[in-house]
């Protein structure tokens, strides 16, 4: 103390555990004279083995107390001193408090609501921990030179002054008790041979506690594997959201504020969206408002622990005390398998949840969840961090390219914002992709072109269809295909509806009347070869979207519910994919509808009913195809944005294709008569495009230029495929013999046999 008894503020915590310190040695050498003022017993000198009372005087006897006798009188001063002291540190303990000081162990006892006696009982067990000898003290005062720990009666006798004290203070080591129930002591047997009564306890400060209260931010070794803590570094400004999720946010930390103040639980926050929608950054927003660290752990590594789960989670929580931080569990979707296993962690989960009330708890999934039929006593909020609007996610690619942007790309990141749905962490890594490809090109100096930004969003973008669709690459553009003109300009607006989704749908308040087709779905209906694919591939290519193609008859299974758990697998990983899902042979599960006879009949139109639920609440791009649309039920062409005839080729369209099917740079002679192709061979595109190929090889073969003879020689491989026959009039009509350019004359005439 100075002049005029004004408390001195502890500089360091360490300060106040040095004063501490000399505060417990008081009280370790009243505990000694009392000790040596009991009656001589004749083994007194075997007391203590090698231990002697000089040693110990010399070891308990503070500055203050150097000049006093060893006499009743010594007693009483020294009962004084020890009051004088404990209202002294009180104070000064105060001091420190106004003065903005840090001192750890006030803070733990603060935080996880010790009263002084236990606050005491971890200052008599960190004391070992700092000097050797304490061991030395404990082991004499408890009349055991191997008892080197300070037993719970050592403790009583220590702090406490009356019997009831004692008797009270009792309570302090129950397993409901703070010092237990945080793992913060451990209470040990002095012998495994039998149970022992609570006073011969022994009891020992937790490596992590004592290293904590020392100065050590280290996490618990036995969560290092599976947790780390984090400083937030977002804040509201830094995250974009959308209104509804802004909201959400402020009436959270409202909530929490009211539960601080009322004494309630604090709500339990689960935050459900694909990975890299900013649930963790929300959470670090939320954290960073309310002052605290995030403690951070990976749910499955928890399973899979060498702890059990609860254990783990008491770990935990009692990290997130010692470090202020609240604790997010990433992965949570592994506790709601529906397993057994995953059901008894849950409810170890709330159980421990309700146990701490003050702690603060993020569980992040990519499924929505409800704690039904658990006892979940504290508050539950569920919130799913929405995919970013169009305008949002223009705001992210701006805010992430910072302008290293080519100028003839800038309007394509409008474009780009509105095809691709990328969350905010995959638009980030995104740009970052990008930035790489342009760096790549040592021309362009790193400047982001075009190319580069749809390329990055495409390896972005989910991956899952790999394992349930074939990717097709799409080639083909607008001048490849040949239709008829309403059916061209109905995949124009399909490409368009695409386009200008987000400014509907989002500005112009569409958005808010639909539930569900919010998606652009379309069926495509013709024979085969007609240009089905080809068209998917345009449209594909057109918006710069990949292309996955499934086969629905692969889909289908005979065993009941497999065919919905194998639909809703597809639409699940397509929901991300940011492509083009083409779903081939629909006619498999889209029959008309039957009437229900049997129950085979009932779960057919189940699975039909099934579908139907799919594609309304699917908002990418899906087409549908089919050779045979008389067999499709009504109602669900009706429930499809577009219907897209391709009819069989006529005349004219034959001749189109023909003329369009040859690349530039295959050579040709210069008297292919397409004219004659087209009139004599009522074929589909898909047809001629294999004949095309067919007699490419064969001129390849015979001295590299496509003639007639090779055209036709194709035609009949082409129909001998078919299994139909062609006669010598079809080939013979108005043509006359060729000659190839080695000299060999072919006649443009057909054997009459049928392959």
């Amino acid at each position: 103390m100075i002049a005029e008894d004004v408390p001195v503020p502890f500089v360091t915590s360490l300060d106040h555990i040095m004063a501490e310190l000399r505060s417990l040695d008081l009280r370790l050498r009243l505990a000694f004279l009392d000790f040596r003022q009991q009656p001589s017993h004749p083994l007194d000198h075997l007391k203590g083995l090698v231990l002697t009372e000089e040693e110990i005087e010399s070891l308990t006897a503070p500055a203050a107390c150097d000049r006093l006798e060893s006499n009743c009188s010594e007693l009483k001063i020294l009962i004084q001193t020890i009051k004088n002291s404990t209202a002294e540190l009180r104070a000064r303990q105060v001091a420190s408090l106004r003065n903005g000081s840090y001192m750890a162990l006030p803070d733990v006892a603060a935080a996880f609501g010790l009263n002084w006696f236990e606050q005491q009982c971890l200052l008599l067990c960190l004391a070992p921990e700092i000097d050797r000898k304490y061991d030395k003290v404990y082991a004499f005062l408890q009349d055991d030179v191997t008892r080197k720990r300070p037993g719970i009666d050592l403790a009583l006798k220590l702090f406490c002054v009356t019997p009831q004290e004692k008797v009270e203070a009792r309570s302090s080591f129950a397993a409901g008790a703070p010092l237990l129930k945080h793992h913060l002591i451990e209470i040990s047997e002095p012998s495994l041979d039998s149970p022992s009564p609570l006073l011969s306890k022994f009891l020992k400060l937790d490596d992590r506690v004592a290293a904590f209260i020392l100065g050590s931010d280290q996490i618990d070794l036995r969560l290092a594997s599976l947790a780390h803590v984090t400083a937030p570094q977002m804040g509201w400004d830094d995250l974009i959201l959308d209104d509804h999720s802004k909201q959400a946010a402020s009436d959270f930390v409202r909530s929490n504020a009211l539960a601080a103040t009322a004494g309630y639980g604090k709500p339990v926050m689960h935050l459900h969206a694909p990975a890299g929608a900013g649930k963790r950054t929300f959470a670090e927003c939320v954290c960073r408002d309310l002052g605290l660290s995030l403690l951070c752990a990976n749910t499955s590594k928890m399973i899979g622990h060498t702890l059990s789960f609860e254990e783990v989670l008491r770990l935990l929580c009692r990290e997130a005390t010692l470090q202020r931080a609240a604790l997010c569990l990433d992965n949570f979707d592994a506790l709601v398998s529906g397993d057994v296993s995953a059901n008894d962690a849950l409810r170890s989960l709330f159980a421990v949840a309700a146990e701490h009330p003050d702690t603060e708890w993020f569980l992040l999934g990519e499924t929505p969840w409800r704690p039904r039929g658990l006892d979940a006593e504290r508050p539950f909020l569920s919130m799913a961090i929405a995919t970013p609007g169009a305008s949002t996610r223009q705001e992210l690619w701006n805010r992430y390219l910072n302008g290293s942007v080519a100028p003839d790309a800038k309007p394509e990141v409008t474009a780009v914002a509105g095809k691709f749905r990328l969350n905010p962490g995959q638009v980030r890594n995104a740009v970052q992709t990008a930035m790489d490809l342009a760096r790549s090109r040592a021309d362009d100096h790193g400047v982001i072109r075009t190319q580069d930004l749809y390329a990055a969003c495409r390896l972005q973008s989910n991956q899952k269809l790999n394992g349930l669709a074939r990717k097709i690459d799409p080639k083909h553009t607008w001048s490849d295909i040949v239709l008829p003109e309403d059916s061209l300009a109905q995949l124009r607006e399909i490409c368009q509806r695409v386009e200008h989704r987000d400014r509907v749908l989002e500005q112009w308040g569409f958005d808010c009347k639909l539930s569900m087709g919010k998606g652009v779905n379309a069926l495509f209906a013709g024979p085969s070869g007609t240009g089905k694919t080809m068209a998917a591939e345009v449209i594909a290519n057109s918006l710069g979207l990949e292309l996955y193609k499934i086969d629905l008859s692969q889909i289908v299974s005979k065993y009941i519910g497999e065919t919905e758990k194998n639909l809703s697998a597809v639409f699940a990983a397509a929901e991300n994919s940011n492509s083009v899902l083409a779903l081939d042979e629909c006619e498999a599960i889209l029959g008309k509808r039957s009437e229900v006879r049997d129950s085979h009949d009932r779960y057919a139109n189940i699975e039909i009913s099934y579908l139907l639920q799919k594609m309304e609440e699917y908002e990418g791009v899906s087409i549908l195809t089919t050779n045979l649309l008389a067999n499709l039920d009504d109602a669900f062409v009706r429930r499809l944005a577009f219907t897209v005839h391709f009819p069989f080729p006529d005349e004219t369209f034959r001749q189109r294709i023909w003329a369009g099917i040859w690349p530039e740079q295959t050579p040709r002679a210069g008297d292919l008569d397409l004219g004659f192709l087209a009139r004599q061979f009522k074929l589909s595109g898909g047809n001629i495009r294999n004949i095309a190929l067919a007699a490419s090889f064969l001129a390849a073969e015979d001295g590299g230029i496509v003639t007639m003879a090779h055209v036709l020689q194709a035609t009949r491989r082409e129909f001998q495929k078919m299994g139909k026959a062609l006669a010598v009039e079809e080939t013979n009509a108005g043509r006359s013999p060729m000659r190839s350019n080695r000299g060999n004359v072919h006649e443009h005439n057909v054997q009459s046999e049928s392959w």
